[in-house]
């Protein structure tokens, strides 16, 4: 419990609503207590009452009264994972960073994640203004990660994303053999419910429209590695397209083959073989970005045993 607090809204945070201000600046309140303190007038900007829609302006002075910030079970990022990010950081401006994120950490807590890269990233910048996602990647993929640090940065990446101008290059390893030609998936995908709730993917053509493309690399005996062009950005849409032609990806325990699977665990891979390779945009602030991140250790591995056997060249395209 703290004492009343008293924040002048930066710049950086200009257009904000009070509500996502308070949620972002409260971390671990429940939003619950953040509207009732809003409704009942405890929170108050330039020393009047405002609705929860109000919209900051740099220099406003917001009145923060006193509560808990942080549930009792509330785990904080370990050290490890603070290390970790440190040590991440492919590219860092002013305006973002682009994180090398390791497969198994979420991108943000929530439906029982403790916390994920951006909560560990705010914990280990306190003095940081803004820090928020300029997109995902799922909880099992690693690599790269653009994280904003001006919320005009945010606004500017987010119509990159939506609009589809940014380059996104996976590398990915499926089941069985792709042949030698790209592979154009344009299949629209519709979100479903599966079992304990969790959101999947399923090609329905009322669903989003959506486009992946699968280049092949190489080419071996039940498996090919594959760069996968995004051209969307569908939730899950990579693991959804490649089952829905019959490739599902390597150790994908939610569109994969858990049968065909047990090979692979039998070599040591122990977790999904998706890997955000490459990243490119620009925006007239930040001017070209052009980021890559190395394969991991363990797909390294698991490359390499699958080369020491006779392989398939495919050809480059």
């Amino acid at each position: 419990m703290a004492g009343v607090n008293h924040e002048i809204v930066p710049t950086e945070l200009a257009g904000q609503r009070i509500d996502n201000f308070l949620i972002r600046h409260l971390n671990g309140v429940p939003k619950t207590r953040i509207y009732r303190l809003l409704r009942r007038g405890e929170v108050r900007v330039n020393g009047g009452r405002i609705k929860p829609t109000h919209r900051l302006a740099a220099g406003d002075r917001v009145r923060i009264p006193p509560v808990r910030l942080a549930e009792k079970d509330e785990i904080p990022p370990s050290n490890k994972v603070i290390d970790w990010l440190e040590q991440s950081i492919l590219l860092e401006t002013d305006r973002l960073l682009v994180l090398d994120k390791p497969s198994g950490l979420a991108v943000h807590g929530g439906s029982g994640i403790a916390y994920g890269v951006i909560e560990a990233l705010r914990a280990m910048r306190p003095q940081a203004a803004f820090l928020d996602l300029a997109h995902r990647i799922d909880r099992d993929t690693s690599g790269c990660l653009v994280v904003a640090k001006r919320r005009s940065t945010l606004r500017a990446l987010h119509a990159l994303f939506r609009d589809g101008l940014v380059d996104k290059q996976y590398l990915v390893l499926l089941h069985g053999d792709i042949g030698p030609e790209v592979r154009r998936v344009n299949a629209a995908l519709k979100v479903v419910s599966a079992k304990g709730g969790e959101r999947s993917m399923q090609v329905d053509r009322s669903g989003q429209m959506a486009r992946t493309d699968f280049i092949p690399l190489e080419r071996g005996a039940g498996w090919s590695l594959v760069r996968a062009q995004l051209h969307t950005g569908r939730m899950h849409q990579i693991r959804a397209h490649a089952q829905h032609i019959g490739h599902a990806v390597v150790m994908d325990n939610r569109y994969g083959d858990p049968v065909a699977d047990r090979e692979w665990r039998s070599l040591g891979l122990r977790r999904l073989f998706l890997h955000a390779a490459a990243i490119a945009f620009s925006t007239e602030a930040t001017g070209p970005v052009s980021v890559s991140a190395d394969l991991p250790l363990d797909l390294q591995t698991v490359l390499g045993d699958l080369r020491a056997h006779p392989i398939n060249q495919a050809e480059s395209h």
